[in-house]
């Protein structure tokens, strides 16, 4: 796995669930059950499109609404396969405690968004479902980015990314406060929306053409393909950072992933059997690298 390039190069695509204690345990089903759904080939239920790994503090995860998870690795072990990992969910619940301990899932947060700086060449997403935007702003991940939270927290967060500024620890984050979740670093070229339909500033994934699979990969072959010198560039090394609103929008999150590193029509399949409407999110313009 360590000579992986891309979420197309091995699949199926790896995703990492992080679960501090007394999680939020819709944040970790919602998701789980549309990426655990998704296939590459809607015809063929073996072509899973995503292998999903559990990591927590013990191999028996309480959630706080007293549910227990087991878990797959330890924070220890899930540092060391970090590589491993396409995407990254860090979910929501016991927010608070987690902040004030300084306790995991926050070096996780900060160690993967080290190795996308460290080794740009690759495609990576963290995706945060919830108050888990919160353990985001405290790293510092949201800096100069824009995201978003459940709406009863969007004052916490807002207070948290300033406070970093008055520490000089990063540029201000633009908070939206009515979007379902919003996209940093989208994989596409800038210029004219008219002339250039991957310009997205609402999120409309069906203007993506059905062969364009898997993010940037798809694209791999086009001239308009940039360097990865280019994505070294970008904010934490071209990491694409989706923070979501609470757990019904988390589950919108999880789709927007799914039809950008499967297809579109991979994530409607989904919607349409797990009988939901796909409520789209904010995409902020990015290039494709």
């Amino acid at each position: 796995m360590a000579s992986k390039t891309s979420a197309v190069a091995d699949e199926p695509i790896e995703v990492l669930f992080a679960l501090q204690p007394k999680f939020d345990l819709l944040d970790f089903a919602g998701p789980l059950e549309i990426l655990t759904t998704a296939l590459n080939d809607a015809e063929d239920p073996t072509s899973k499109a995503f292998e999903v790994t559990i990591a927590g503090g013990e191999p028996n995860v309480l959630s706080g609404q007293g549910v227990i998870v087991t878990s797959q690795c330890s924070w220890k072990e899930a540092h060391e396969r970090l590589n491993d990992f396409d995407v990254v969910v860090i979910v929501g619940g016991n927010s608070q405690a987690v902040l004030d301990e300084k306790a995991e899932p926050l070096s996780l947060i900060s160690a993967y968004a080290e190795l996308q700086k460290n080794d740009p060449g690759r495609e990576r997403t963290l995706l945060s479902i919830c108050t888990g935007s919160l353990f985001l702003a405290q790293q510092g991940i949201l800096s100069g980015l824009s995201a978003t939270t459940h709406p009863d927290y969007i004052t916490k967060i807002e207070n948290m990314c300033s406070q970093n500024v008055v520490r000089g620890l990063g540029d201000h984050a633009d908070i939206i406060d009515d979007a379902r979740y919003v996209v940093n670093n989208l994989r596409f070229e800038l210029g004219d929306e008219d002339e250039n339909p991957y310009i997205r500033r609402k999120s409309d994934a069906g203007r993506r053409p059905s062969n364009a699979r898997k993010g940037s990969i798809s694209f791999k072959a086009s001239s308009r393909r940039e360097s990865i010198a280019r994505r070294a560039a970008m904010r934490l090394g071209g990491l694409r950072v989706i923070t979501s609103g609470g757990v019904a929008a988390g589950m919108d999150a999880a789709l927007y992933l799914a039809s950008i590193l499967v297809s579109e029509e991979a994530a409607n399949e989904v919607a349409r059997y797990l009988q939901m409407t796909w409520t789209k999110g904010v995409v902020v313009d990015g290039l494709d690298v």
